[in-house]
């Protein structure tokens, strides 16, 4: 069922589903499942242990699922996880998880531009953007709608919020709220990302709370602790608002600044 042209390196033990396409000098090795409708474009590489979702497309040169960048890896068994209808484009690595998380995980929907590095145990949700060069660190979080622009840097163990974001050529060391623009050097608050959250259909009242919980957070004679206390008390308790809650209440690092 599936199209492999002759030049491609394809293990028995792997698993294609319908109308998979794989291009010349592909390779797939043991134990990788490739969905319905996936495209491997020519010199791919798809390592063991990795599942594609249906409709997704892996573009020239990509590495997928190789082991961790890690000394303390140990060749134990981890996955790479890929979602539905996720475009990865030329010379993106990822590299399959550890013992921590036994997984790296890329969602659905999500555009992973060229030269781009996941490194192991990162999990990346649904519908995100990361743009040429973006380089994550092991154990990184990243969370629904997030776009991240060329050349951004996130350190290990940060976690970056759902509708952020993230200026291109700049670094995290913390973990980025949800819903903000994040920008400058050392990076920064920067306001709402407006754009994106009247795209996506956020009410102009919901934008307005998101905005008097930032101003509090960000805007204030408060610390951290004092700002989630006085969201708490007079704000009202929307999904947003409790999603910036729960990730403060969840900041390992902290937030930037």
């Amino acid at each position: 069922m599936a199209d492999i042209h002759p030049t491609a390196i394809v293990s028995d033990s792997a698993q294609l589903g319908k109308n998979v396409k794989i291009g010349p000098y592909a390779i797939i090795e043991d134990d990788v499942k490739i969905d319905d409708g996936c495209e491997i474009k020519p010199y791919a590489q798809i390592l063991p242990y990795t599942t594609i979702g249906k409709n997704s497309r892996v573009f020239q040169h990509s590495v997928i699922g190789e082991i961790p960048q890690d000394l303390k890896f140990e060749g134990e068994k981890s996955e790479t996880i890929i979602g539905d209808n996720t475009t990865i484009r030329e010379f993106v690595t990822i590299n399959r998880g550890t013992k921590d998380r036994q997984r790296t995980k890329i969602g659905d929907g999500c555009l992973l531009m060229a030269y781009v590095h996941v490194a192991h145990d990162c999990l990346v949700g649904d519908n995100v953007i990361l743009a040429n060069s973006v380089t994550l660190a092991g154990h990184v979080t990243i969370e629904d709608w997030a776009i991240l622009g060329g050349l951004f840097a996130v350190h290990q163990f940060v976690k970056i919020g759902q509708h952020s974001f993230c200026g291109g050529h700049f670094r995290t060391t913390k973990d980025i709220p949800p819903y903000i623009l994040a920008a400058e050097e050392p990076i920064k608050y920067k306001g709402l990302n407006v754009v994106g959250l009247r795209r996506r259909g956020f009410s102009p009242q919901v934008r307005k709370n998101i905005k008097k919980a930032y101003k509090l957070i960000f805007r204030s004679e408060y610390n951290v602790s004092e700002a989630k206390k006085r969201i708490s008390e007079e704000l009202e308790k929307t999904p947003e608002i409790e999603n910036i809650l729960n990730f403060l209440e969840n900041s390992d690092r902290g937030i930037i600044g």
